[in-house]
């Protein structure tokens, strides 16, 4: 199975590297971006054939290493 991990941070937290890539995407001339927040995008290669297990355990991975709770969102999907 393979699973996809969407991290963001959460709203209300400062995404300094977001504004970042928004001075830079006006500096390149691309205009009425009025926001960027951005994250990280992380892709599993499973054993597991179980979808309910595999859900799980990813949950698991995402609570304890993968993803700052406090401040990061984060949203699973698993095929």
């Amino acid at each position: 199975m393979k699973a996809r991990v969407h991290i963001t941070l959460k709203n209300g937290v400062l995404d300094p590297q977001g504004k970042a890539i928004q001075h830079a995407l006006s500096a390149l001339g691309f205009d009425g971006v009025d926001d960027v927040r951005q994250g990280k995008y992380i892709e599993l290669d499973l054993t597991e054939t179980d979808k309910d297990k595999a859900q799980s355990s990813v949950e698991d991975m995402c609570k304890k290493l993968l993803s700052n709770t406090v401040i990061e969102n984060y949203s699973i999907e698993i095929e």
